[in-house]
């Protein structure tokens, strides 16, 4: 059977949706034809020239990312700039650009489930959870000769959609009563005459983004000048997307011992491994999170765990969040966080299509190339 790009970009948008990405973020298909068939696809972690010319040497028809090539607006893809360069590559070269960023940072699994996972966590939970889906609860009082006319406008709107269900909705009997006043057109009954009504009440769910469509299908079926309804944001309870996880060790260790794990987990780089705190703290409750992190630190401080991964850390927020009491930290390189992603998505692509042969660049694309350290250079 054969499988177009559409066919991996659906799967992986199912994965990583892209409705989870940040509004500032770049995320999906940046070159390529949808319709194009596809036999081969490489995954890596950021499209630098060295990744883009192994994807086209081995044949691959996309090149899946995590970092977006064009995260800001450009007025050229011109071949004569970096960045234009890479894709005239790509796109004569019929290999297809796609990218998941903060989409498959939030998504469960995503990115810092993959980087907990490295580290031998059980992940417990999220830092910064996010609402999968924003609810309200719509309760409309409507007469009961027209329920199913309002019940029918709000489904339509795309109201009463639970899961994999549709249509639902919960309806009881009451009494309504009014008394219209002057200047009033009431639909039933008279100008400063107290009117009761059969009604009935219902209630639906529906996306917080669907108000207005919702308020205007409601406004339009109900037979009422001045509609009864409420409106109510529910809550979001446990929800397993957003940034960043907490997990547990499988037992505990020390600071010390931890830092060594992580660096064992996580491939080689130049900036090394390093940590803050007290290096024989006991270490079993630990958060993560793939990428820059330290926008989380606060967060991390109030989940009262023992150690915090994650990368690009830096001197004066380190110190004040220690200074505060705050967890240790272990610092990484930012792509060696979020390199074991990519064994992730070659997971889901392998699960989707048996006939794709799907492989991981091993190209280190961190752009530091040398470290060294006090000890090393007394050598």
């Amino acid at each position: 059977m054969t499988t177009t790009l559409a066919d991996v970009i659906a799967a992986l948008d199912a994965a990583y949706p892209p409705r989870l990405a940040a509004d500032w973020d770049s995320v999906g298909l940046v070159c390529g034809d949808p319709a194009d068939e596809v036999g081969r696809v490489l995954l890596a972690v950021d499209a630098t020239d060295a990744v883009v010319d192994q994807a086209l040497a081995w044949g691959a028809q996309a090149l899946v990312v995590h970092h977006p090539l064009l995260l800001r607006g450009v007025d050229s893809v011109g071949a004569h700039t970096p960045k234009g360069s890479v894709v005239h590559r790509l796109i004569r070269g019929g290999c297809a650009l796609f990218t998941a960023h903060t989409n498959a940072d939030s998504a469960d699994p995503g990115v810092s489930d993959a980087l907990a996972a490295a580290l031998g966590l059980t992940v417990t939970g999220v830092i910064d959870p996010i609402p999968d889906r924003p609810l309200d609860k719509w309760v409309v009082m409507v007469p009961r000769t027209h329920t199913d006319q309002v019940q029918s406008a709000l489904f339509a709107a795309g109201a009463g959609e639970i899961g994999d269900y549709r249509e639902c909705s919960w309806r009881t009997a009451g009494i309504g009563q009014f008394l219209a006043m002057q200047g009033a057109d009431p639909a039933i009954g008279a100008v400063g005459k107290l009117e009761t009504v059969d009604e009935d009440r219902v209630e639906v769910v529906a996306l917080r983004s669907l108000r207005s469509r919702v308020l205007a299908a409601l406004r339009d079926a109900h037979p009422y000048e001045e509609p009864a309804f409420d409106v109510f944001e529910l809550a979001t309870l446990g929800s397993s997307l957003g940034i960043g996880r907490v997990g547990v060790l499988q037992s505990q260790e020390t600071l010390r011992d931890f830092t060594s794990r992580v660096c064992g987990a996580l491939p080689v780089t130049a900036w090394g491994v390093r940590a803050a705190g007290d290096p024989d703290a006991v270490v079993r409750t630990v958060a993560v999170c793939g990428g820059a992190g330290d926008s989380l630190l606060d967060a991390v401080a109030r989940l009262g765990v023992d150690a915090y991964v994650t990368a690009d850390l830096r001197h004066h927020p380190v110190d004040e969040h220690l200074r505060s009491g705050g967890p240790a930290v272990v610092d990484v390189a930012h792509w060696a966080s979020e390199f074991p992603w990519c064994a992730q998505a070659q997971g889901v692509l392998q699960r989707a299509f048996g006939g794709l042969t799907i492989r991981v660049s091993e190209i280190r694309t961190d752009p530091w190339t040398l470290g060294n350290s006090a000890a090393q250079a007394r050598r």
